[in-house]
C-alpha cells in the first residue's frame, strides 16, 4: 500500500517513519499546511493509495492569539486533503484531539458526545474534523490525547529535564487522561488506513492509553521508572494558569475502536518504559 504521510519531524510522524519508511513523508517545505492548496496537489501528484495527516499546529496558548492561521493549519488544510482523497478514491486518517471536548464531568467522552471546544486550538481542530466529514470520503477522524515520545517537544521530556535540576515539582493533579505514546498512535493510524482500504466502514474514533491518571501521576511514574529521587507536589490547574483553558476530563472512551477495528489501549506505562530507555540509549 503507497501511503503518503503530512508530516516529518512531529512525535507521530517521526514514529511512522520507523514503521513504514518507505512511505511518502512531506514535511512544510513540500506541503505547507499553512498553504491547503499546495497539500491537494500534492495528493494529486503523488496518487497514494490513503492518506496520514500527521501535521497539525500543535502550539495551544499561542493559538489563543493567532486564530486565523491555527485556523488555516488544523481547519482548512485537512479539509483540502480530505476532499483531494475523495476525487481520488483514497481514504485518509486525520488525527485530532481530546480540546474539542470542553472537560465537564467524569465520564469518558465518547465519539459521538457533544463538542465544546475551550479555547482556540479546539475549535480550530474542530473545524478539521468537520471539514474531512464534509469532503466524503472514505475517513477515519482519530482523537488522541497527551501524546509523547522520545522526540520532540512533550511533558515526558519536560519532566527529566526539570527533575534533574529540581528536587520537587509542583504538577497539575485535577486534569485526568490518557497519556499515549506516539509509537502507538502510529501503528494505529498505519492500521487504520490499511483497514479503510480494505473497505473497512469509517468514521470518527478515540485513542488514548490506560489506565487513566493525572498529569502528576504521569510525572510520578516517569520519575519512578527513570530511577529520579524527585518528589511531585500536587496542584489544580488555578494555580497553574496559561493562555489557554485546559480541559480537566480529558477521559477518551475507546471502546467503539476496539469493537469496530480490534485496536485496543495501549498501556502507557509500558510506552513510557520503551521511551525512557531510549533516551537513556539502553
Amino acid at each position: 500500500m503507497r501511503v503518503l504521510v503530512f508530516g516529518r519531524t512531529g512525535q507521530v510522524a517521526t514514529e511512522l517513519q520507523r514503521l513504514a519508511p518507505q512511505a511518502i513523508f512531506l514535511g512544510r517545505d513540500q506541503a505547507d499546511l499553512a498553504s491547503p492548496d499546495t497539500c491537494a496537489a500534492a495528493i494529486r501528484t503523488h496518487r497514494p493509495d490513503a492518506v496520514i495527516n500527521a501535521a497539525a499546529w500543535t502550539a495551544v496558548d499561542r493559538a489563543e492569539t493567532e486564530e486565523d492561521a491555527a485556523a488555516l493549519v488544523n481547519g482548512q488544510a485537512p479539509g483540502a486533503m480530505a476532499r483531494a482523497c475523495a476525487d481520488l478514491g483514497a481514504p485518509i486518517v486525520h488525527i485530532s484531539t481530546d480540546y474539542v471536548f470542553d472537560g465537564s464531568g467524569s465520564r469518558p467522552w465518547a465519539p459521538d458526545d457533544p463538542t465544546a471546544p475551550l479555547g482556540a486550538y479546539g475549535r480550530t481542530k474542530l473545524a478539521g474534523e468537520a471539514a474531512v466529514r464534509t469532503a466524503g470520503g472514505s475517513h477515519v477522524i482519530l482523537r488522541t490525547s497527551w501524546v509523547f515520545s522520545s522526540h520532540g517537544a512533550n511533558f515526558v521530556k519536560t519532566m527529566l529535564r526539570l527533575g534533574a535540576d529540581r528536587p520537587t515539582l509542583r504538577v497539575v493533579a485535577d486534569q485526568i487522561g490518557g497519556p499515549t505514546p506516539a509509537a502507538d498512535i502510529a501503528a494505529t493510524c498505519l492500521a487504520l488506513a490499511r483497514a479503510l482500504r480494505d473497505g473497512a466502514t469509517g468514521g470518527t474514533h478515540h485513542y488514548a492509553g490506560a489506565p487513566e491518571t493525572s498529569w502528576a501521576g504521569f510525572a510520578r511514574e516517569t520519575f519512578a521508572q527513570a530511577g529520579m529521587a524527585v518528589t511531585v507536589e500536587d496542584i489544580p490547574s488555578a494555580a497553574y494558569p496559561t493562555p489557554a483553558r485546559r480541559p480537566l476530563n480529558s477521559r477518551l472512551d475507546c471502546s467503539a475502536l476496539a469493537a469496530d477495528f480490534g485496536i485496543t489501549q495501549p498501556d502507557w506505562r509500558a510506552g513510557l518504559a520503551r521511551v525512557i530507555s531510549e533516551l537513556k540509549g539502553i
